[in-house]
């Protein structure tokens, strides 16, 4: 079973976080500040991933916290749900559109936490959730689920649009990427042979 549940309790923060890799979809995603929950409703959706994240946070501060918090224990997830990574496909990539905008996720679960983020905004706030957290979310993501991943919006004029594309084409390349992979079995995926 490729499950996992993680509650990450801070000062600012309280979220409780449960994945499901071999999942449908579904999701019940409360964090307080809305465009994110509908952002991590793309993830889930698009990864195929049954996904429950709850969060209480300061945002009377900001939502600087609840998001970065979120990204770590949701990263957090996934590295105890791929366990030692065994069977699985290890890389997934996609493009999505949305409208006029294209957006490009690449990512390794490869063991090693990196980022590349190319995006630019127009505004400072989507909702109540600042644009730069997008990118913050991304690498907090990347550093706690041990994993590369390289993002960006080729084009695109429309800040929620560019948003969406990102998230969603997230999810289809985390989809492809813990797929397990028949022709392995159970073999780590590195000529390492340990991720």
């Amino acid at each position: 079973m490729r499950k996992a549940k993680v509650q990450r309790k801070t000062n600012e923060t309280d979220i409780l976080v449960e994945l499901n890799l071999d999942g449908s979809g579904r999701c019940d995603i409360a964090t307080g500040i809305g465009f994110f929950d509908h952002m991590l409703n793309h993830l889930a959706f698009h990864g195929l991933l049954d996904l429950s994240l709850k969060a209480a946070g300061d945002l009377d501060v900001d939502a600087h916290h609840t998001i970065e918090d979120c990204a770590l224990a949701l990263g957090q997830a996934f590295d105890q749900a791929l366990d030692n990574r065994s069977g699985i496909s290890r890389v997934g990539s996609a493009f999505v559109p949305m409208d006029e905008t294209l957006a490009q996720v690449v990512l390794d679960f490869s063991g090693r936490p990196y980022w590349i983020f190319l995006a630019e905004w127009n505004t400072p706030m989507l909702g109540s959730l600042p644009s730069e957290m997008i990118e913050h979310f991304f690498q907090s993501f990347a550093a706690a689920a041990r994993a590369t991943i390289h993002a960006r919006v080729l084009y695109g004029n429309n800040d929620h649009h560019k948003a969406e594309a990102l998230y969603k084409a997230l999810g289809r390349a985390v989809r492809q990427a813990v797929q397990l992979d028949n022709r392995r079995g159970q073999a780590v995926p590195s000529t390492k042979g340990v991720l």
